[in-house]
């Protein structure tokens, strides 16, 4: 099975990063048009993907997702433009 870890940017322009097996039901849900998304992205939507990188399992996802999880708000800008 095929893992991503996203980011998405919020209405307050903070970002939420996670990682799932389907990004566009993920998004959705996220957007409150399926499901009920993170508590976190509740109150905060719309929001846009903004990056998706595939993982090869879902270990390999939870650790990326916390590399990018202690990065710098300045950093994880950086890293979206590249």
């Amino acid at each position: 099975m095929i893992w991503f870890v996203y980011i998405v940017r919020c209405a307050d322009n903070t970002l939420y990063t996670g990682i799932t097996t389907d990004i566009t039901r993920r998004v959705r849900e996220h957007n409150g048009e399926i499901g009920t998304g993170a508590r976190y992205t509740l109150s905060k939507r719309p929001v846009t993907l903004v990056y998706s990188k595939k993982m090869k399992s879902r270990s390999a996802a939870l650790i990326y997702e916390a590399k990018i999880k202690k990065l710098s708000r300045d950093e994880k800008n950086a890293m979206l433009t590249v």
